[in-house]
Formats: structure tokens, sequence, C-alpha cells
């Protein structure tokens, strides 16, 4: 029905809702590193027909976890579906994107603080590769620095985060469209089609860094979650995380994940994007189908 991706070996000691004794609130010093205790979960909005790809992809999306002593890193990209009438895959470069970047992580080969470098990076491979990858890709990358308790983002197009704390949204990222459902986005394109596609640099992506405390959540997704589901509706589900224990978030993304795809085949519901249809003059009613990728996170003192 539903593929769910598991990660992190952390000892939370953060209680929801409340105050750890390591919270700065709380008049703690909160000096100890943090890490991210994150689950994942996703459909492919092809999965009706009976099609669901193995691993971090879920249809032409894809995502990554990746840890280092220096920081916790996660990604998600989405593969602009265009490419499939030239004959092209779109989860081939998502999913390449994804895989360079949790690489690049891996082998320490980033600076905690400035997730476009990862994204330059990995583009700039995915362009030198000897044999061509043609596509196209949103992305959207989270650090979480163990020692500086800071997070540092980078967001280009309409894939993007939340940090909750206390059942309030206080960060978010901003999504970038060139117009109405034309997302910023990563390209790779043929010699006769170059200044044609749509192509935006690593460097236009949103960056933002700021500080984070014990217990809060951090939601990373693609647009098939924020397209379905207002904001309302994912906190009213993330308000059913009793604790930060793994086995809890990753029952709390999978219900996010369920209800966004539910949502999505719903002719009579007025999603967000059929509201961003009308706001630009279009008469549109319904859910999106769309791929959906969650990762849901909960920032916890580190223990390695």
């Amino acid at each position: 029905m539903f593929s769910v991706l598991s990660y992190g070996r952390l000892v939370a000691r953060a209680v929801l809702g409340g105050l750890s004794q390591t919270d700065p609130r709380a008049g703690g010093g909160g000096g100890g590193d943090y890490g991210l205790v994150t689950a994942g979960c996703g459909f492919g909005k092809d999965f009706r027909k009976g099609l669901l790809k193995k691993g971090a992809c879920y249809g032409d999306d894809a995502c990554f976890v990746a840890r280092h002593r220096s920081a916790d890193v996660l990604g998600v990209a989405d593969g602009v579906g265009g490419w499939r009438d030239y004959g092209v895959d779109p989860s081939q470069f998502s999913g390449t994107l994804m895989r360079t970047c949790e690489r690049l992580v891996k082998e320490g080969r980033f600076v905690p603080s400035n997730p476009i470098g990862i994204l330059t990076t990995s583009y700039c491979e995915l362009l030198q590769n000897k044999v061509p990858l043609l596509g196209s890709s949103t992305a959207c990358i989270v650090v979480l620095d163990r020692t500086s308790h800071r997070l540092h983002t980078a967001n280009l197009g309409d894939s993007g985060f939340l940090v909750v704390r206390g059942g309030e949204v206080v960060h978010r990222s901003d999504e970038q469209q060139h117009y109405f459902n034309t997302p910023f986005q990563l390209s790779i394109a043929p010699p006769e089609a170059e200044g044609v596609v749509l192509s935006d640099s690593p460097d236009a992506a949103d960056s933002t860094s700021f500080d984070v405390q014990l217990g809060d959540i951090i939601l990373t997704a693609t647009d098939g979650l924020f397209d379905n589901m207002p904001d309302y509706m994912i906190l009213q589900e993330l308000k059913k995380l009793k604790n930060s224990n793994y086995e809890s978030i990753q029952q709390t993304a999978r219900s996010i994940a369920e209800q966004a795809h539910e949502l999505a085949y719903d002719p009579n519901y007025m999603s967000p994007f059929a509201q961003f249809a009308c706001d630009n003059g279009l008469n549109v009613r319904g859910g999106k189908p769309d791929d959906i990728t969650v990762l849901l996170s909960i920032v916890a003192e580190y223990t390695d």
C-alpha cells in the first residue's frame, strides 16, 4: 500500500509539547549535540496502477537522509514529469541528484552552514557525467548542525519544509514559481533544447538559517503533500505525536502521507492547489494527484 523509510538511532529525551531540562526555555544550557530522529513515507501517484518503485523513490520523487559526525542532512526532490513526453524517465534525474547529495554528506564533502553548496556540487557532478542524464527537478535540503543547534536550509522550487514548535508553524520555506504550476528547477537539457528548457542555478535556491530547540518537529516534503494538505490539517496530524520515539514518528508520517494521498483523488475537495489555480483565473476543483514524499523529523539529543 505504501513504502516507509526509517532512519535514526537517537536517544530522544525531548517531550513534545513540554519543556526538556536541556531546553533553553527551561533554563538549561542545552549544550549537548543535537540530532534528528526521522521517518519517511510516500506514494507514487501511479500506485493505483500498481506501480511503486523500490528504495527512496516514490514515483518521480526522491529523498535521502544521511548522517555525519557534524550534521544530520536530509533532502527531497521532485522530478518534472513533462520529460516523460520526450522518452525520459523523470525519476532518474531526481533520484541521481538525491543519491549524489547523500554520498557527498557521508564522505564529509560539505559544510553544514551551506546547504546550497551540497546542491551545487551534486548538480555539477550530474553535468559532468560522461553519459548525459537529462531531466529536471525541484530540490529541498535541510541540515542540522549538531553543535551550533542551527538548521540550515536550501529550497529550490515548490518542495519545502515546515518547523513546528508548540503546535504552531515557526519557520517554513518559501515556494519559488516562475508562473503558475511552473516551479524553479535544476535541469539538464540536450544541446538542441538548451535555452528553451527552464533551468535555474542552485544559487537561486532560497536559503535560511535559524536556531532549533529540542522537541521541534521538522516536516520536509514534496509538493504532492503541500498541494493537497493545508497547514491546519498537517498540524492536526502532528498533534498525534505524543512522544519522540521512532515508532510514533513513523506512524504519524504514514498518517500524513495517507491522508494527502486520499485527498489527492477527491474530486470535490477544494485543495490548496485548486485554490491557487482559482487565484490564477482557472476553474479548478479537487485534489491534485501527484507523487507524495514526507520526511518527518524531531530534534533530539544526539548519541552516536
